[in-house]
């Protein structure tokens, strides 16, 4: 399957980012500077969104596994399912891009309004039904790697908090890393929940 093939999905009005990738754009624009007495409540802050984020955990599911029956009868993720999935990444991207990684303070909105964050990734026309099978045996090497990086980017974003607190500023390099173990996450979420047949990559970039 060739990148010709597929299509983004993306809102009109969301910013368009560099393409690192031939299946999935993910950036999240550098903040000036950010709140300092937001950095101690954005937890509190996000709660109506964690709960709304929990109740549509069990449809999200329901949906990842009636498209694997559907990949593997038809080597087709239904539409409808396919988008429900994009939506429901683009809301856990949004809570965490302003209450985990303190990396926006725009607060996420509860729709599909734009946010700084940009989460878009290619409709597949087709998908190898076999690889539903084994792609849980074929994640696991990427997910030992990912799991190193998201530790080291949870202690980044520890500091991260300190320096907030103290200079209203995300530090720039502890930033692009965060990103970037993020954009690393995203690939092996897509993969793993069978929005693409793509083996996502041991980069941040």
């Amino acid at each position: 399957m060739t990148a010709s093939s597929q299509t983004f999905v993306r809102a009109a009005d969301q910013p368009a980012v560099p393409e690192s990738d031939p299946e999935m754009l993910f950036d999240i624009p550098y903040p000036a500077s950010l709140s300092r007495w937001k950095v101690l409540v954005k937890w509190l802050l996000v709660t109506p969104h964690l709960v709304l984020f929990g109740l549509l955990a069990p449809v999200f599911l329901a949906v990842v596994v009636l498209a694997w029956f559907s990949i593997l009868l038809t080597g087709r993720f239904p539409r409808p399912l396919w988008n429900f999935e994009l939506q429901y990444m683009r809301r856990s991207t949004n809570q965490t891009t302003y209450a985990i990684t303190l990396q926006r303070d725009e607060y996420p909105p509860f729709g599909e309004a734009p946010y700084p964050a940009v989460l878009d990734i290619a409709y597949p026309e087709a998908l190898a039904r076999w690889k539903v099978l084994v792609k849980w045996l074929f994640m696991l090497p990427n997910l030992l790697a990912l799991a190193v990086v998201m530790a080291i980017s949870a202690i980044a974003v520890f500091v991260a908090f300190w320096a907030i607190l103290i200079t209203g500023r995300y530090p720039r390099p502890l930033f692009d890393f965060v990103t970037g173990a993020f954009r690393w996450g995203h690939r092996w979420g897509a993969y793993f929940y069978l929005m693409t047949d793509r083996y996502p990559p041991f980069r941040l970039t």
